[in-house]
């Protein structure tokens, strides 16, 4: 990549995993740049839970899916489970004072870190919503007090082609004024 617009234009939600492993250096790398992202109050409201034993992954694939939604996730080689961990003090109360969801904004943003660091590393990903929470607690010894807000599946793409990207125009999300 040349620049950052074009490393973001190159990632994408991959659904079509290849068999190549992904590393524990790997899963470290991305996790280090997600730490390095800005939230609320340096709060950090964040836990990362990397999978890539082959039979733990196969079982948070499996919490993954449900009601026809995300079967892909088999053939995924590695997740990176990101829950909610308490908020410093600070920031709980800017929170409270501003009725913001601080903590889930921070998680978005180290979550978009960790994604494009993996475009850069030549990792495709794809960010799951859906998932069953209990299950994944129990799987990998998350707290009962922490929500799970994502699961990132990580490998490589099976192809390099990318899909044209659809997005509304640009006279509809943006205003100059």
């Amino acid at each position: 990549m040349t620049s950052f617009a074009e490393l973001a234009a190159s990632r994408e939600s991959c659904r079509n995993f290849s068999d190549r492993p992904v590393t524990a250096d790997q899963l470290k790398a991305l996790i280090e740049t997600a730490a390095i992202a800005p939230s609320a109050c340096n709060a950090q409201p964040w836990q990362f839970y990397a999978v890539s034993s082959p039979d733990r992954t196969a079982a948070v694939a499996k919490a993954t899916q449900g009601m026809g939604m995300n079967k892909f996730t088999d053939r995924a080689p590695a997740f990176i489970v990101v829950a909610e961990a308490e908020s410093n003090l600070t920031a709980r109360l800017g929170a409270k004072l501003k009725d913001q969801q601080f903590s889930q904004i921070d998680i978005g943003i180290a979550t978009a870190h960790l994604c494009l660091q993996a475009t850069d590393l030549g990792l495709s990903t794809c960010i799951l919503g859906w998932f069953n929470e209990a299950k994944l607690k129990e799987l990998l010894a998350i707290p009962a007090e922490r929500r799970v807000r994502l699961v990132i599946a990580v490998g490589y793409a099976a192809s390099d082609a990318l899909r044209p990207k659809t997005r509304k125009p640009h006279e509809d999300i943006a205003r100059y004024l």
